[in-house]
């Protein structure tokens, strides 16, 4: 009685439908197995080309499945519009041709999902039309779909119920088609350039790899707490220490944190590592991997983003962190000086810091502050300071840097990489001081991974490593604004 009370009439009158091809037409309302011959877009492709005197000298008999997302006519005639993964194809149904068989289309709701066996035709106005001889009736939408397929305006609806915006959106099923498209162009990369994928632990019973809130949560057979990974990277290295020179991985990362349009608690990252690599050959690799992610979607490797057209094949400028500062500021970090002396530059560019800060912290946000925004044109960034930069390598020439890099487009960044630290004894002393910066209120500091440097002392060898975000490299090459247009199911509080 209550699911009774909870129909609308037109729902009342879908069951009713229903009811009535079991009874009447003696068909089950929610079908079997249908095999189909071709697909909505392959049909325009091979016959959109010919006349209606030419497809009807080739007599074309074609099977197509799909849901009908539009219906015209009645009595006699109907024409329908069918939609499956590809794209919507027109269908005409005559009664004189169909018989008993007619009904099936006559009494169908826009949702159901049709079998249509028939010949191509073109009609009088020139639109590609499937003449139909034969009907099966393959599931029955017992539910109206949302808004006449004209679109979902209610955004929450659209991300709660992504099945009904890619129903209703044929813009989003298409942006995540794409989506896979490009990561699969990625691992087709990865793959050319002997990549091994791999894949490692979600569940850690440490959190390490980046600086960031984990989930906890507890494992109960062992009665420990256990953290969901914020990275792949320290378990990733640790197969670079086994001898597999070259590996990658893409998955999820979790990080319990704010969100906003470019941040979900959980997303898509690729982490890859190459041994003997330094950060400049892994320069050339995020080139590699952005073109061919970009060849996927547009094949001149231009793309429109927010309005603004972006040339990803033509070379990436390549600029250090201090010398963009000052040329954006006039404030020269390549001065040696201690934290009272950045403090005082600080407070007299009104740059915010925190008590437990270093030189290199300040220097950050400075660049934060006065640089990032800027960076229109995709640029490399390197020269980041020791004090941000845990797991990277120093710059041989000036040990207050790193040999560190992170990509700029569109005033967002898009890769994070580095000269992989592999001496063990630095590797320790950054923990510490990382240790220590969570005992002075740092709470995404990281912690100290014992079972890492004990790996690193079993010698890693020289090593270039990557890290980027999926789900914003999608959001730039199909000019998306928010990660909840690239995410299928984005995290949304409970109604």
């Amino acid at each position: 009685m209550a699911e009774e009370k909870a129909l609308n009439d037109q729902m009342r009158a879908r069951r009713q439908k229903m009811a009535a091809l079991e009874k009447d037409l003696a068909i089950d309302p929610f079908g079997h197995r249908f095999e189909r011959t071709a697909l909505a877009a392959d049909l325009h492709a091979d016959y959109d080309r010919f006349t209606e005197e030419e497809l009807a000298e080739k007599n074309v008999e074609v099977v197509i499945a799909g849901r009908m997302i539009a219906k015209r006519g009645a009595g006699k005639v109907i024409f329908a519009d069918l939609r499956d993964r590809s794209g919507k194809i027109q269908v005409y149904a005559r009664r004189d041709d169909l018989g008993d068989n007619y009904p099936i289309i006559k009494r169908a709701d826009l949702g159901d999902f049709l079998g249509i066996k028939g010949r191509m035709m073109k009609t009088e106005a020139g639109e590609l039309t499937i003449l139909v001889s034969h009907l099966t009736h393959l599931s029955k939408a017992l539910r109206p779909m949302p808004d006449k397929f004209h679109g979902i305006a209610d955004v929450e609806t659209r991300y709660r119920k992504r099945y009904l915006d890619l129903i209703a959106n044929e813009d989003s099923l298409h942006r995540f088609q794409k989506r896979s498209k490009i990561i699969s162009a990625i691992r087709a990369y990865m793959e050319r350039n002997d990549f091994l994928e791999v894949e490692t632990p979600i569940l850690q019973t440490q959190a390490g790899g980046a600086a960031a809130k984990p989930f906890i949560t507890h494992h109960n057979a062992l009665n420990i707490d256990m953290y969901m990974r914020i990275a792949t990277e320290l378990y990733l290295k640790r197969l670079v220490v086994g001898g597999m020179e070259r590996v990658y991985e893409i998955g999820r990362i979790f990080r319990n944190e704010g969100m906003d349009p470019k941040h979900n608690p959980e997303f898509t990252s690729l982490e890859s590592y190459a041994a003997y690599y330094d950060f400049e050959d892994v320069m050339d690799e995020t080139e590699g991997i952005i073109r061919a992610a970009a060849k996927a979607v547009a094949d001149d490797l231009k793309v429109v983003y927010d309005g603004r057209e972006i040339d990803l094949g033509q070379p990436f400028a390549r600029k250090h962190m201090v010398d963009l500062i000052q040329e954006k500021t006039g404030v020269d970090f390549w001065q040696e000086m201690d934290l009272d002396a950045a403090r005082a530059l600080a407070d007299e560019h009104q740059v915010h810091y925190e008590d437990y800060w270093q030189v290199g912290h300040i220097i950050n946000a400075f660049f934060e502050s006065f640089v990032e925004d800027s960076l229109q044109d995709p640029t490399f960034v390197y020269g980041h300071p020791v004090a941000v930069s845990p797991l990277a390598k120093k710059n041989a020439r000036d040990p207050r840097f790193t040999d560190r890099f992170e990509l700029f487009i569109m005033g967002s960044e898009y890769a994070n990489a580095f000269t992989e630290l592999n001496d063990p004894i630095d590797q320790r002393q950054r923990f510490e001081a990382q240790a220590a910066e969570r005992a002075n209120g740092n709470d995404e500091a990281e912690g100290i991974d014992e079972d890492f440097l004990e790996a690193l002392e079993y010698g890693m060898p020289p090593t270039g490593g990557l890290g980027i975000g999926i789900d914003r490299l999608v959001m730039l090459l199909t000019d998306s604004q928010t990660i909840r247009d690239v995410v299928l199911f984005p995290t949304m509080r409970p109604e």
